[in-house]
């Protein structure tokens, strides 16, 4: 869920995020959940904006999902968190400034638009009717 939000995730029109902004978000989140188990309430802060944002969207995902999972759901989402962070600045070595983490996300979890505007066909369940 957390990687298909960092998917979706679009940014502001002139501040899209790249890949250093979401391991620094995910990163911030991580810690904030490592210290928060600790018992020390401190909120880790991002260096950028479109990072900040991301970080906005993935604390409220995760308020959401405590809702029903308690606390303990934070402390699995720390695991996954810092796997998206990892992963987000081995991209950002091999290109600096770039969104390919994103971009793989995008590939991978959210499904690919209809080609030139065509809409898909809705296909109708098999019948199970036997005609001899």
């Amino acid at each position: 869920m957390l990687a298909a939000l960092v998917a979706r995730h679009q940014g502001e029109a002139f501040q899209k995020p790249i890949d250093d902004d979401i391991a620094q978000a995910t990163g911030a989140l991580a810690a904030t959940f490592e210290t928060a188990g600790r018992g020390i309430v401190y909120e880790h802060r991002t260096s950028s904006l479109p990072a900040e944002r991301l970080m906005t969207e993935l604390k409220t995902l995760m308020a959401e999902i405590a809702k029903e999972g308690g606390s303990a759901v934070e402390r699995d989402a720390v695991m996954a968190l810092r796997r998206l962070e990892a992963a987000a600045k081995e991209s950002a070595k091999a290109e600096a400034g770039g969104n390919a983490f994103q971009q793989l996300l995008i590939r991978i979890l959210l499904p690919p638009a209809p080609a030139d505007g065509q809409q898909e066909q809705p296909t109708a369940p098999a019948s199970s009717l036997i005609i001899p």
